[in-house]
């Protein structure tokens, strides 16, 4: 690397962290610690002010060269955890670490170590275990800037597949010329990036909102998933055991949704102000925070309720025999689709159409994990057999899914033709009586001529060798308005009742289709589907929770929320079909249902966003817990199953030197 520093510089950096060392007296505490704005925090002395700048401006070159952050803290012992895993994953957490973001955790009194790491990051398992190995040694021997700067060459190596440089000595020298990194103006420079990064209320309106949708995404996943696992334990244990936990995510629950609701109001026709969007997203923020931090609180109860890996046999053969039943349920799958496809045009099956596909990938997937889990089983690897055994349930479960998905909306789309038929006799019959009312300005007759050419395309849609019966719906919902609206008047109190009452009951049903068939479209393929198509499905829900809540008593109130409830669930589904469009899959190994052991589809169905087999490592984990948790817990989002939330640092590494 050339040269660009003067020997002046360097005095000046290193004399700079001599008095910063001098100035900062060391900490006693060794609970959890709040990182500053360089990258090594030493709270016992364990690197010399020279070591401690030279081991900074290497971990900035890191970022530059890579934009990945390694951080290192040294302290005497882990406390409040004592675990090392659970400390360093707390300090990430608090200190707001993201997926790119590292942190290298030593422990000098206890002779501990450990690397935190998002596990959906750039690098797996087995290259974190890789570096913790290289740097072992010079942990062992005192040796902590060796350390360091062993750790940044492996960070480099895994992540640019390159040699990694020329040895101790070369990397030594190379600390000493970039030492002037750790001066004053790189000190400026991450203070300030890590002061707007950490504070919400600095960043811009487009940053905050970004981090609301993905704080959204990750969330939803996270209830999905725990919602998933829960389920597996009820089956295991009883509904009694169950009861808390499943008290626990209903309030997760219910914070999504209010989550929710208020990015609807961001999305919606409506201007809002700046402050307002600002509000709203922050309070989107906090209200996935307080879901996660809810399930939090019971991951390590929940855990030491299922005990995955002491059932690990036993769950084994439990889910080999449900991957049985999915895959004896392909051919009946594929069958029902043809016949689907023989009578309904594609836009009608477009949330299933590709179901057969997605279902082997799955079953590939399961395959490979359920493959690995004996292995490991085999070996004596408990710990690591519940990791793959997470992601095989989790890839069995959506197997069957897709499988009913296509049952589910056979049932749907004869119901809704069967439902058209009844529409359509009902505005004729209104059509018919518009006529003979008396109609001095043509008025009526202009409505049902207009009408009667409705209910003709619609008869059209229905009529066809590929039919579109919700569509038809669709065109008769607009054709039952206009008439009813000109017959309103001739309409008394009973009679106006009784027909909110019928045309109430045609959109419930084609509503809850909807929300259906986006329910099961994003549930198995939640790695690709972002905020919005969430954020309609769970409006959707809302909106045919209130109807159905009113529809006794006010069917006329209960009919506009029933048609909001349809209207969202389609848009949620013409947004999730465009996040899957537009995913790109390529990354992991091929094309989408290319195969690579069912991979890609379970990087698309959100089971893995890094490979747990031939080579990866860090995408799963299990438990009880929140998006984004950097606990093991209750796992959900990109990452395996498990009661709990994407991107953990649930990380299993490090030990003693």
């Amino acid at each position: 690397m050339p040269t660009r520093w003067s020997f002046g510089a360097v005095l000046s950096a290193v004399a700079m962290a001599v008095l910063l060392s001098i100035t900062a007296a060391p900490a006693s505490a060794t609970d959890p610690v709040t990182l500053d704005a360089a990258y090594v925090l030493d709270e016992v002395e364990a690197l010399s002010a020279a070591d401690e700048a030279a081991a900074d401006a290497r971990l900035a070159e890191l970022y530059e060269s890579t934009g990945v952050d390694l951080y290192a803290v040294f302290v005497d012992d882990f406390t409040n955890p004592s675990n090392r895993n659970e400390w360093a994953d707390a300090v990430a957490y608090d200190n707001g670490l993201g997926q790119s973001q590292y942190l290298l955790a030593v422990a000098t009194d206890s002779r501990q170590f450990t690397i935190s790491a998002d596990s959906s990051g750039p690098l797996s398992e087995d290259q974190l275990l890789a570096i913790e190995d290289e740097i072992k040694p010079y942990l062992s021997a005192g040796d902590y800037l060796g350390a360091i700067t062993t750790a940044a060459n492996g960070f480099e190596e895994a992540l640019a597949g390159g040699s990694g440089g020329g040895g101790f000595f070369t990397v030594v020298l190379l600390v000493v010329v970039v030492a002037a990194l750790a001066g004053l103006v790189l000190w400026i420079v991450i203070r300030s990036r890590r002061k707007r990064e950490a504070d919400p209320q600095a960043v811009s309106l487009d940053e905050l909102a970004r981090r609301a949708a993905s704080a959204l995404v990750a969330t939803d996943d996270a209830i999905t998933t725990s919602t998933q696992e829960l389920g597996f334990a009820r089956a295991q244990f009883g509904d009694a055991a169950a009861t808390e936990f499943e008290t626990t995510l209903a309030a997760a629950r219910a914070s999504l949704m209010e989550a929710f609701s208020l990015q609807q109001r961001l999305d919606d026709a409506e201007p809002d102000t700046e402050t307002q969007i600002r509000e709203w997203n922050l309070a989107i923020l906090d209200l996935c925070e307080k879901a996660n931090t809810a399930l939090d609180e019971k991951a390590a109860e929940f855990e030491s309720l299922r005990e995955l890996e002491r059932t690990a046999p036993q769950a084994l053969e439990r889910v080999a025999r449900d991957r049985e039943t999915a895959s004896a349920g392909v051919a009946d799958a594929e069958r029902a689709l043809s016949e689907l496809e023989a009578s309904f045009h594609p836009d009608a099956l477009a949330t299933v159409a590709d179901n057969p596909e997605q279902v082997r990938e799955r079953l590939a997937f399961a395959d490979a994990a359920l493959s690995q889990a004996r292995q490991d089983l085999a070996a004596g690897k408990t710990a690591e057999a519940a990791v793959a055994l997470r992601g095989a349930e989790d890839a069995v479960i959506q197997a069957l899914q897709l499988e009913r998905a296509i049952d589910t909306l056979a049932r749907d789309l004869q119901q809704a033709a069967t439902n058209a038929q009844s529409v359509i006799a009902g505005i004729e019959a209104d059509i018919a009586t518009a006529r003979a009312l008396p109609d001095p300005d043509g008025r009526l007759a202009g409505v049902a001529a207009s009408t009667t050419q409705q209910v003709a395309a619609a008869r059209a849609l229905l009529d066809a060798p590929q039919r579109r019966p919700l569509a038809a719906l669709h065109a008769l919902q607009e054709a039952d308005r206009q008439i009813d609206e000109v017959l309103q008047a001739a309409r008394d109190a009973q009679a106006r009742a009784q027909r909110a009452q019928q045309a109430l009951s045609q959109i419930t049903m084609q509503a809850s289709a909807q929300i259906s068939a986006a329910d099961d479209f994003i549930a198995s393929r939640r790695g690709a589907v972002g905020a919005e198509a969430r954020t309609r499905l769970a409006e959707a829900r809302a909106s045919l929770a209130t109807a159905q809540q009113i529809q006794v008593s006010d069917p006329a109130q209960a009919l506009p929320h029933a048609q909001r409830a349809e209207q969202l669930a389609s848009q949620a589904i013409q947004a999730a079909q465009r996040d899957v469009g537009a995913f790109d899959v390529s990354g992991y190994g091929g094309s989408r249902g290319g195969g690579s052991n069912g991979m890609m589809g379970a990087v698309l169905g959100g089971i893995v966003l890094n490979s747990i087999l031939s080579g990866g490592g860090g995408g799963m984990r299990g438990g009880f817990g929140g998006g984004g948790s950097r606990r093991g817990g209750f796992g959900g989002g990109s990452r395996g199953g498990g009661f709990g939330g994407g991107g953990s640092r649930g990380r299993r590494g490090g030990g003693r030197f």
